[in-house]
This record gives C-alpha cells, sequence and structure tokens, in this order.
C-alpha cells in the first residue's frame, strides 16, 4: 500500500512514453514510406530516422527530470530541439510531413514547459510557432492562417496536457505526505497527552512521596513511632499512585469495536482498497470487544503495510472475526511483532488466532474469543 503514489507516478510517466513512441512509429513509418515513393534517399533517411530515435529517445530522460519538480534548463532539452530540427528538415515538406513539424514542435514544447516558468514557456512558444509556420508556409505554399491555427492550437494543447499531467502527480504526492503527516501528527499528540497525564498523576504523588521519605528518615533516630506513621502513609500514597497509572493505562489500552471498524475502513477505503463490513457483536462482552478491537486494528495494519489488497471482507459474528483480503504475497513474510503479540493476547485470554493464505490465493487473518 505503501507504494501506491509510486505506482500512480509509474502509470502518469509510462503513458507519456506510450504516446512518445507512438508518435515515434508514426515519424518512422512516415519516413520509410517516403523512401518507398523514391522521394527521399535511403541515406538521407536513415540520417533522419537516427536523428528521430534521438530526440524521441531523450524524451523520457526529460519527462523524468522534470517530473518531481522544475529544475532548470538542461543540455538535453536543446539538444532534442537539434535532433527534431534536423530529422524534419531532411524530409520533403509536404502536408503529411508539415502535421510531423507540428507535432514534434508541440512535444517539444510540451517538455520545454516542464523546466520553464509560464511566461518563459509563453515567450518561448511565441518565438518557435511563428518560426515554424514560416517555414512551413514558405516551402509548401500552404495559406498562413491555417498553418499558424494548427501549430499553435498543436502547441498549446500539448502544453496544457504535460502541466496537467504533472500537476496531476503533484496533487497524488502532496495528498499522500498529507496523509503522513496527520498520523505523525496524530502519533505525537497522543505521545504528549501520555506524558501530560503521567505527570499530572505522578507529579505530586512523587513530590510528596519524596518529602514524607525524608522526613521518616530524620525522624527513624528521634521518633520512631512518627517516621513508623510516615513510612505508612507512603506506602499507601505509592499504592494509590500504581493504582491511577494503572487506571490511566487501561483506559489507553481499551478499544472501542466500533470506532476501530470504522477507523480501518476508512484507512484501507484511503489506500484504494474497497472494505466491506459484517458485524454481529451486540451479545459480546466488553472484554470480547476489546479483544476483536485489538484484531481489527493489528489486522487493517498488516493489510496497509504487508500486502496490495484491492478488496478486504471484515465479518464478525458469534465471537470470531474474519479478514480476508486479496492482497497476498507468493512468498508471505514471517508473522511481525504485531500478529505475534495478538496471538499472544488472545492465547491468554482463551481465545484463538491465525493468519495465513488460503488456497484461493486469499490472506485470512481469523480471530475467536470466548463468548
Amino acid at each position: 500500500m505503501a507504494a501506491r503514489p509510486d505506482t500512480a507516478r509509474k502509470i502518469l510517466i509510462y503513458w507519456m512514453d506510450a504516446v512518445v513512441a507512438f508518435v515515434a512509429v508514426l515519424s518512422v513509418v512516415y519516413t520509410v514510406a517516403a523512401v518507398a515513393e523514391g522521394t527521399i534517399s535511403p541515406v538521407i533517411a536513415t540520417i533522419s530516422i537516427t536523428c528521430m530515435l534521438g530526440f524521441y529517445g531523450l524524451f523520457p530522460f526529460l519527462l523524468r527530470e522534470a517530473f518531481d519538480s522544475r529544475p532548470r534548463p538542461t543540455a538535453k532539452l536543446l539538444l532534442a530541439a537539434l535532433f527534431a530540427v534536423a530529422s524534419l528538415a531532411l524530409l520533403p515538406l509536404d502536408a503529411d510531413a508539415a502535421n510531423m513539424w507540428m507535432q514534434t514542435e508541440g512535444l517539444w514544447l510540451s517538455a520545454a514547459a516542464l523546466y520553464l516558468r509560464p511566461w518563459a514557456t509563453a515567450g518561448l512558444m511565441a518565438a518557435v510557432v511563428p518560426g515554424v509556420t514560416g517555414y512551413t508556409v514558405l516551402t509548401t505554399g500552404q495559406a498562413w492562417q491555417g498553418v499558424l491555427l494548427g501549430s499553435l492550437f498543436s502547441s498549446v494543447a500539448m502544453v496544457l496536457t504535460m502541466l496537467v499531467w504533472r500537476w496531476l502527480w503533484w496533487v497524488i504526492r502532496d495528498a499522500y505526505k498529507s496523509r503522513e503527516a496527520k498520523t505523525r501528527l496524530a502519533v505525537a499528540e497522543e505521545r504528549l497527552r501520555f506524558a501530560r497525564d503521567l505527570h499530572d498523576l505522578l507529579g505530586h504523588s512523587l513530590s510528596v512521596i519524596t518529602l514524607k521519605s525524608e522526613l521518616a528518615a530524620k525522624l527513624a533516630d528521634k521518633d520512631a513511632g512518627r517516621a513508623a506513621t510516615e513510612m505508612a502513609e507512603v506506602r499507601a500514597l505509592a499504592v494509590e499512585s500504581l493504582a491511577e497509572v494503572q487506571q490511566a493505562v487501561h483506559g489507553y489500552q481499551a478499544l472501542d469495536l466500533d470506532e476501530e471498524l470504522a477507523g480501518v475502513r476508512a484507512a484501507l477505503e484511503a489506500a484504494g482498497a474497497r472494505c466491506d463490513i459484517v458485524a454481529r457483536a451486540d451479545g459480546l462482552s466488553p472484554a470480547a470487544k476489546a479483544l476483536l478491537a485489538w484484531a481489527v486494528r493489528e489486522g487493517g495494519t498488516n493489510v496497509l503495510k504487508h500486502s496490495k489488497a484491492t478488496r478486504c471482507a471484515i465479518t464478525i459474528h458469534g465471537g470470531v472475526l474474519e479478514m480476508l483480503n486479496d492482497g497476498v504475497h507468493e512468498e508471505p513474510s514471517p508473522p511481525g511483532n504485531g500478529l505475534r503479540g495478538l496471538s499472544e493476547r488472545l492465547a491468554t485470554a482463551g481465545g484463538s488466532f491465525s493468519a495465513a493464505p488460503t488456497p484461493a490465493g486469499e490472506f485470512l487473518l481469523r480471530a475467536a474469543v470466548p463468548v
């Protein structure tokens, strides 16, 4: 699950790679067809195709360098432009070649837009589009209005598509980082609350215990009876403080089953996995529900950390919890500390626990508690 943002990034980049590869194939096919028709020599065609492959081969590197941030323009960007101009300048310029010029022009501008600020991209487009239009009009004799409109539309469309493509990845990445930051903040707040509660519970008690212990030590030789009284109070205070700490810790350990089910559903769905829950736990004791809540929490964590599940079904019936997901690995890793701790907790309470792949290729976590 943790790798899902990287998966989204790969999908976006590979999709663009596929588009570029498709355009490259069309360009090579056109050049080979020109050789077959005799409008260009095989030598010139070979040089042109080599330059084409240089341009389209550089494009994936340009895309990856500028997909996560906006770096400064590199020599690769200029070299790609030179390859593009050289490959097209060698071809006989007819209507089909003019379309290739527009496609290549828009593709290079879309790559440059990843490196440049919007105003710089607009300025570069204002220089390149009229230049390509003028060259096409002079060599083909086409009406400049149509050529200019087509070139401008192609360039703007490709630039906007590329920028939206990268922006979409940035949104996915930032959303994931925001979720991680919220999780870390929640953990930090919980630790702070726990520290504050311990301070409130033990700060005063330990101060009094320290003072009474010092007083008892001073009275040990002078007034043994009063010293014994002070130490008895110290002991009572220590027992009371211990009971308060145990009560506080128990409050932290007590989980609500409904809250855990809702939390696991939200976490799984946020990670892209559908979560179906059917829970019948009305007749269970609070202790049994607490045990099942621990199982739900640990099971959900296990799915998020160690699988690539797209679906998870959670059922609770008769004190038996089953969590079934379809994200099992080919070679399941050994149980971690969390699952071992859960198994020990259930065994101590008289329940049972198992977690293993199923013959159907899924992973089943099963926890049973005394009813």
